[in-house]
């Protein structure tokens, strides 16, 4: 037998001294039923799972004057689930009689007591009962920018703790359980689109209404002359290239480039002059480039002289366009172009007529059109898709799906062609896609479309009766 500080035997020493008195050994715990949370008081409700390690590190921390001795080792033993006893096993240590160390394990048992969580008690009383709400609005004629917003959210898990989504006419409604919840979300999205917002408290809810700017990419802008000026005269007539929490414009004549912050805009709160609907599509006839290619915000663009015709004039009339472009790096005589016809068009802006004796160019160019080169594909289905926010639709929003689906398609060509916007987005593999090969027999350069290394397995690890929450689209 080894000798001990103590000078007695370990059974003798363990019946002399009980390291364990006056340390819990029964503990009721509060267990959520419903969500599988057990309450850490006061308030704080903490998700773990029967034998996990979040449980365990639960269940130590929740025990009374184990500071008095020091812990060595802890480990559950297993009960039936059904028996509302969780019991762990402890090993503890602590100096005894003349500097000796003894060491002996007991066993907890916790007893959980059922009690729902306030989250689950709110929805088991009315599922649709919400404590903030915030409604996203933007006064445009097209629904593009909820589109990507959408997916936005979708990539940040913005909505995660929104009890209710509700597509409206012009906009979304979320709903949450919790006032913070409903916070953090208008900051999000005041992070990622330029917004002004309003806050109504009552005694028990908040309502937040955001406006979203009505500026989007690819809008022909005529600057207000206080706003060209502290952009250095830019413009007036520019392009809106990018919107982010600022707005990024693009004077297509002398290839300069702008920024407004969400301030700035909404201090005069201007509105476009022509956007992406009013698009038209023209035949290059010739091009000429008249300066060196340069990079402005990471595109390439090169100014040339072009001369085009409107493609629905053919067979009526031969109206030639002689303008300057910005896309002398990418047209071709043959190519076709989406641009505005100022020629023909009738704008009542009145910041235009702010500038006397401005010469408006007979159109404006605003990128490569590839429709002729899509026509040509016979399979309609793409090789990615994109996941959805799982919205109720409100009856007014309903009234025109064919014009919603129309922009949706236009918005997934746009992703097609132009990379930086599926920057900040997911996409995934589409699994039921199945190549045609009449698909790959095009003349000439094919289309935009998403690299394959760019897309993400769609890993669905949820349970069975949650895999409807989420709906997908193509």
């Amino acid at each position: 037998m080894a000798p001990n500080a103590a000078n007695m035997c370990v059974k003798c020493l363990r019946s002399e001294v009980d390291i364990t008195e006056g340390l819990q050994k029964h503990v009721t715990i509060v267990h959520c039923p419903e969500c599988d949370c057990y309450l850490q008081p006061p308030r704080t409700w903490i998700k773990a799972q029967l034998e996990s390690k979040e449980l365990l590190t639960f269940c130590v921390k929740r025990l009374k004057n184990l500071n008095k001795v020091r812990l060595v080792h802890a480990e559950f033993i297993w009960t039936e689930p059904h028996s509302k006893r969780i019991k762990v096993k402890l090993k503890v240590q602590k100096e005894v009689l003349n500097g000796a160390i003894l060491e002996q394990s007991y066993v907890v048992e916790f007893v959980q007591q059922e009690h729902m969580c306030e989250s689950c008690s709110r929805v088991q009383a009315n599922p649709d009962q919400w404590v903030a709400s915030v409604q996203l609005r933007q006064h445009v004629s097209h629904r593009r920018t909820f589109f990507y917003l959408e997916q936005l959210i979708l990539r940040h898990g913005a909505a995660a703790s929104a009890i209710k989504i509700k597509q409206m006419e012009q906009g979304i409604d979320f709903f949450f359980a919790n006032r913070s919840h409903g916070v953090k979300f208008v900051e999000f999205v005041g992070k990622v689109t330029p917004v002004r917002s309003r806050s109504d408290k009552q005694l028990v809810s908040q309502d937040s209404k955001i406006e979203i700017s009505p500026i989007c990419r690819e809008d022909l802008i005529c600057l207000p002359p206080k706003v060209r000026s502290s952009l250095g005269n830019l413009g007036p007539l520019v392009i809106c290239t990018k919107v982010t929490n600022s707005i990024a414009l693009f004077d297509p004549l002398t290839l300069r480039q702008g920024f407004l912050d969400t301030d700035q805009y909404w201090r005069y709160s201007f509105k476009s002059l022509h956007t992406s609907r009013e698009l038209v599509e023209y035949i290059v006839l010739d091009m000429e480039i008249i300066s060196p290619e340069v990079n402005v915000g990471g595109s390439r663009f090169a100014l040339a002289d072009a001369q085009v015709a409107r493609v629905s004039d053919f067979g009526k009339n031969d109206t030639i366009f002689n303008i300057k472009t910005h896309l002398g790096h990418l047209l071709n005589p043959g190519d076709y172009a989406l641009g505005y016809d100022l020629y023909g068009a009738n704008s009542n802006d009145d910041e235009l007529e702010k500038y006397k004796g401005l010469v408006i160019p007979d159109a404006i160019l605003i990128k490569k059109s590839y429709e002729e080169k899509r026509q040509k594909k016979h399979a309609k289905a793409r090789p990615w898709k994109l996941k959805s926010l799982g919205m109720e639709v409100d009856d007014k929003a309903k009234l025109d799906q064919e014009k919603v689906d129309s922009e949706y398609e236009h918005f997934l060509k746009d992703l097609e062609e132009n990379p930086e916007m599926r920057l900040n987005i997911s996409l995934y593999h589409n699994e039921e896609y199945q190549p045609s090969e009449m698909a790959s027999m095009t003349d000439g350069e094919d289309a935009p479309s998403v690299p394959l290394e760019e897309l993400l397995a769609d890993l669905e690890l949820r349970d069975d009766e949650d895999e409807d929450d989420s709906s997908m689209r193509e």
